[in-house]
């Protein structure tokens, strides 16, 4: 161990902080710029402690960076430390994500914001294609792995199979696999060294050894589970029986209380399943919004995930039950966020005492690589669904034998979408451009395209569905055919048009 001080919690709270100030670049970005400050520049812990910690997360639902950092915060200070460290790590994205929701839902229609948006679509679609490569150059391994990732793909695109059974069968198709010794389904599954520069665990503040807090130390480990739990799940209960199950703050609760459950495989795939239940089934928002959501996410710091706060915010805000629209967005956003973190502090400070025990388990292992290799199917169909509804103004649903396939119309190719989508793709792929630098090029030039006339502006004879979603034209006209889409994104809100019509215009009555 080093002969260094043992950093203070109100000296680690300011370490937290600039490191939630900087965590840009997705998942993968915060990872590493947590060992780099962690592990490379203050060696509070070394690399082997720092890659289990990593791979347990990984096993967890929800944001993996969040709870690395709720553990080795937990580490260093017991649960004050966690809690710090994991409120820190979100609370700068979250502040800034809530004041672009509010840019977007009161000056969206300004045909600057329009520009941005505009050209943050396909920025944000290059993105996800590049996410699908890299989490499967990972992943697909073999033939199984390929295998299970296809299989994903065609469940969710063309059948509507829900995102959390898609994960629950994977999870089990790897897990027997590991049980029956197959070789397909041995190994794998966790990260690799993360930074260039290794530091080994003897030469850092918690050493080798396990610190005295970590002990196994099962009633610490129930006691604060519980407080948790009662945080978490009690605010829900609470809307649930005051408010009613239609009310939309008890449906912002329960939904993303279930996403907080089921969400493996990290925040692109988190997005596919948000999409599909808040676009389809609750009609918060509609396509194009959902585009513009995770441009916001992408271009701040904390978890992509954050992008569900931007969800609850505008399903709050066109439906807030007699409060003032962005009054009721502002709770919505609040909300959304406190039951989409709150349970990653349960689960790490449930499971985290018993980590080591999980450490070999190869069954669990096995379960991980599946359900990774299932998230490549899924973030395909997110990357297809995004480029359509991008590219062209109309898409329209084939269906037969519970089949249903999505078919761009030729004739309503965006042109200045397809130009900028195939800039940002040479951006990304070519160039290797990094994903700030993508997404403010093609901002910018969304915006030039808007002040010249060309970008957001719909093909003559085609008729805008809302101010603010110049990528999507059509997608007013196309209400009603919620049933062909058996559970996949919709081409637009249902519910009445709630989403389909100005995504800043008031909430309506009677849409419930």
């Amino acid at each position: 161990m080093q002969d260094r001080a043992y950093p203070s919690l109100a000296a680690a709270s300011r370490i937290w902080g600039r490191i939630g100030l900087l965590s840009f670049g997705g998942p993968a970005g915060q990872i590493a710029l947590m060992h780099r400050i962690l592990v490379e520049e203050r060696k509070w812990l070394g690399e082997t402690r720092f890659l289990h910690a990593l791979n347990y997360c990984m096993l967890l639902p929800g944001p993996e960076a969040m709870q690395l950092a709720v553990y080795i915060g937990w580490l260093m200070h017991r649960t004050w430390g966690g809690i710090v460290a994991g409120v820190l790590f979100v609370l700068p994205g979250a502040g800034v994500i809530l004041a672009l929701s509010w840019v977007y839902a009161l000056y969206g229609n300004v045909g600057a914001v329009e520009g941005l948006f505009f050209g943050l679509k396909a920025a944000v679609f290059a993105i996800v294609v590049q996410a699908v490569g890299r989490i499967g150059s990972r992943a697909l391994k073999n033939g199984a792995m390929v295998a299970i990732a296809v299989a994903s793909f065609a469940a969710i695109f063309g059948f509507g199979v829900p995102f959390p059974a898609i994960v629950l069968a994977a999870g089990a198709i790897g897990f027997l696999g590991a049980r029956a010794a197959l070789p397909a389904f041995r190994g794998g599954g966790g990260h690799g060294t993360i930074g260039k520069v290794r530091v080994d665990d003897a030469d850092t503040l918690l050493g080798r050894e396990p610190p005295g807090n970590v002990a196994v130390n099962r009633r610490w480990a129930f006691r604060i589970s519980a407080v948790f739990l009662a945080l978490w799940l009690g605010p829900v209960v609470l809307l649930f029986v005051l408010l009613g199950p239609a009310h939309v703050f008890a449906q912002i609760a329960g939904f993303f209380s279930v996403m907080a459950v089921v969400t493996f495989g990290g925040a692109y795939a988190v997005l596919a399943y948000v999409a599909q239940e808040a676009v389809q089934n609750f009609g918060w928002l509609a396509p194009g919004e959902m585009l513009d959501g995770l441009g916001m996410a992408e271009t701040t710091p904390g978890p992509l995930i954050l992008v569900t706060q931007f969800v609850g915010f505008m399903g709050a805000f066109r439906d807030g039950g007699g409060l003032s629209p962005l009054l009721a967005a502002t709770l919505g956003a609040a909300l959304t966020t406190w039951v989409t973190f709150t349970p990653c502090f349960l689960w790490i400070f449930l499971g985290a005492p018993f980590i080591e025990r999980l450490r070999d388990n190869a069954a669990l292992t096995a379960a991980l690589t599946a359900i990774t290799a299932a998230v490549v199917g899924v973030i395909m169909n997110l990357a297809v669904w995004f480029g359509m509804h991008v590219i062209f103004d109309e898409v329209r649903t084939l269906s037969w034998f519970g089949f249903a396939l999505e078919v761009p119309a030729p004739s309503s190719l965006n042109g200045p979408a397809a130009a900028l989508a195939g800039v940002a793709l040479a951006a990304v792929f070519v160039f290797r451009l990094g994903p700030v630098a993508v997404l403010a090029g093609c901002a910018a030039a969304g915006l030039a395209l808007r002040l010249a006339g060309g970008g957001g502006t719909p093909p003559p004879g085609r008729v805008r569905s809302s101010p603010g979603r110049s990528a999507f034209p059509a997608l007013g006209r196309r209400r009603g055919r919620r049933a062909g889409w058996r559970g996949r994104f919709p081409p637009s809100g249902p519910r009445g048009g709630r989403a389909g019509g100005s995504p800043r215009s008031p909430p309506r009555r009677g849409t419930r």
